[in-house]
């Protein structure tokens, strides 16, 4: 069975005991989040599609960890003109389990 969610803006294939990593959530480590935005949902019986979202079902998961990615680097340069920017940004994140998915 697996199911895709959406999250921050993205969305996400999910299956129960993987590991997953989304845009940063204001739940503290340890903490259950339910995400209610199930865009599809497929098992033995087949494949349900929702008009946004799929009625009734549900994919709870656990907070493991909250981190940032690698650092990207932005590049500005104009040719003769002496202008040159570099910035770095580190994108946070957090790391959930997928405990079960509810139909």
């Amino acid at each position: 069975m697996y199911a895709v969610i959406e999250s921050g803006g993205k969305q996400f294939k999910v299956r129960e005991g993987e590991l997953l990593e989304v845009e940063k959530l204001p739940q503290a480590v340890g903490e259950k989040v339910e995400f209610d935005r199930v865009l599809l949902l497929a098992d033995e019986a087949g494949v349900k599609v929702g008009q946004p979202t799929v009625e009734g079902a549900k994919v709870r998961a656990t907070v493991l960890h909250h981190g940032k990615h690698r650092k990207v680097f932005i590049f500005k340069y104009r040719p003769r003109k002496r202008y040159r920017r570099r910035a770095g940004h580190r994108q946070p994140f957090t790391r959930l389990r997928i405990d079960e998915i509810v139909v």
